[in-house]
Order: structure tokens, then sequence, then C-alpha cells
């Protein structure tokens, strides 16, 4: 049970979007789907959810052709935007008219999530501020009881304790094996202990697919003077990214660190929101 993307592309002129995308979301997961701004994210989501189509490549949804299938496509939800409901519609007769949409919606417990984050259900969804319309949100997509649930910025406008709280509910979730979420977020240094497995996509293309803490572990860093560092990094393999401030200087490099590090450097691990960083800066040959 999955959901898998075979080879799709996505252009908008003469740039791709989605380049050759091929990726399997399997069930009891979740994934992290881990890019800069205009990485292809988006993109990829709304073909799943066949808001648009994908100019080549499948789309399969527990093993079906997904687009124009309605019962494929039934067994996922994605987070919609608030301003999609009537602008005299509540909260509580959102989450009403969601549950007649969703079979599996649970009411009772989209009731819980919402007094647990204090969500006015009598007020309008459009006057909701911008923190209590992800709430608003992310109540939905938790209660939709759907297999396969995907969360775009679910946290957008959430102060700490909200978004702590989201976080241990998509978890208690999760753990039910009731859903296999789909995170795209920019929080990743937050996310990285909620999240089991990362997709990284630059400019369309998936760069990294793997257990997100394989990937934590992944990378190391040596930092010193800049000299020391250069010397270091001369014909060594693996280099991702190299900053420098002042007379010091680090390097990042994929792989495990030597067991003998010259006098003058410092060795770390880093981990996965700093090596998501040394992969776009990799990219970006920075």
């Amino acid at each position: 049970m999955s959901i898998e993307l075979k080879n799709v592309t996505k252009a908008y002129g003469g740039v791709r979007a989605l380049d050759s995308v091929s990726v399997r979301f399997s069930e009891g997961k979740i994934y992290g789907l881990l890019g800069a701004n205009g990485a292809g994210k988006t993109t990829m989501l709304n073909i799943i959810t066949n808001r648009i189509y994908a100019d080549s490549g499948e789309v399969l949804i527990d093993g079906e052709n997904a687009p124009g299938n309605d019962r494929a496509l039934g067994k996922v939800y994605m987070m919609a935007e608030a301003n999609l409901f009537p602008d005299s519609m509540k909260v509580e007769g959102a989450l009403k008219l969601t549950q007649s949409f969703y079979p599996g919606f649970d009411m009772d417990y989209a009731i819980s999530v919402a007094q647990k984050f204090a969500l006015p259900v009598k007020k309008k969804v459009k006057a909701l501020s911008t923190g209590y319309a992800s709430i608003f949100r992310l109540t939905l997509a938790l209660s939709s009881n759907a297999p396969y649930v995907i969360y775009d910025e679910p946290v957008l406008g959430l102060d700490a304790q909200h978004r702590d709280l989201f976080y241990r509910l998509l978890m208690e979730k999760c753990a039910e094996g009731e859903q296999t979420a789909i995170l795209s977020t920019h929080l990743i240094q937050e996310a990285a202990n909620l999240i089991s497995h990362a997709v990284i996509i630059k400019k369309g293309r998936i760069i990294r697919d793997a257990p997100a803490e394989e990937l934590s572990g992944a990378a190391y860093t040596v930092s010193g003077p800049a000299v020391r560092v250069d010397e270091y990094i001369s014909g060594r393999q693996g280099l991702l990214s190299v900053t420098s401030i002042g007379g010091l200087k680090t390097a990042s490099f994929e792989g495990e660190p030597d067991r003998n590090i010259p006098d003058g450097l410092e060795v770390s691990g880093i981990g996965l929101q700093d090596y998501f960083i040394s992969l776009m800066n990799e990219e970006e040959g920075k």
C-alpha cells in the first residue's frame, strides 16, 4: 500500500518543475518532503491530489492509476486553504461539510482537537487569524482519517506550544497505524524527531530519499583555521560545502570522518537540518 510516482515530469514554459521524479510513500510512516522554495514540492503534492496533471509519468495510489480516479483519490487528504469555504461559513459548519465528503471523518475527534487548541468553532472561517487558520486546517487533516494525509506547511503562524501539540497529535495518529503522513515543512530542525523518512527535492529532482536517521548520520563538519581546513579538503572526496568567517573555515563532508584528524581541526556530526543546508549549498556551488 503506497502512493507512488514513476518518472513524473511537469514543466511550466521552459522550466521543469519536476524532472523524471520517482518516489514511493509507503503506509505507516511520517515522511518529510524537504526542499527550498521553488524546488517542486507543491507541484508534486498537487499532482498527487489531481489538482494539476503531470506532463508524463504515472501516479499510483495503492496500485491504481490516480488521475481522474475518485476511488483512489478519496484515500488522500491534503490540507486545504481556509478560503475554499464560503465566506459566511463558520468553523463548525466547515467541520460538518468536510465530514460529508470524507465518510471516515471523526467529528468527535475533531471537536476534541479544536478544544485542545482553543479553536473558536463559532467564528467564521474567513475571520480566523493566520495561526488559527492553520489550526483549523490541521484539525480537518488530523480528523479526516484518510489513509494518506498531506500536511503542507501545517504550522504556519503557530507559536511553539501549539506546534509541539500538533507534532504530538500527529505522532499519536501515525503510531496507531491509521495514517501515512507527508509533511512538507521548512522547520526541519523541529520536525527532525517526528520524521521517519526524508525525501529531499532540489530543482525538480529527488536528490535524497532515505530514513531520516540515516541521513542525520550521513555527514560531518571539519572546522578550524582556513589554511588547515584547505589542507584537509585537498584531494578528499565527499565535499558538500565550505563556509568561511574571518580566518576560520568549516567544510561539510558526506560520509564518516577519518579516525586521525590533524591537530588544530575540530570534527562534529551534523543533524538533518544542517545536512539539508549543506546539500543546498552544494547544489548552489556555495
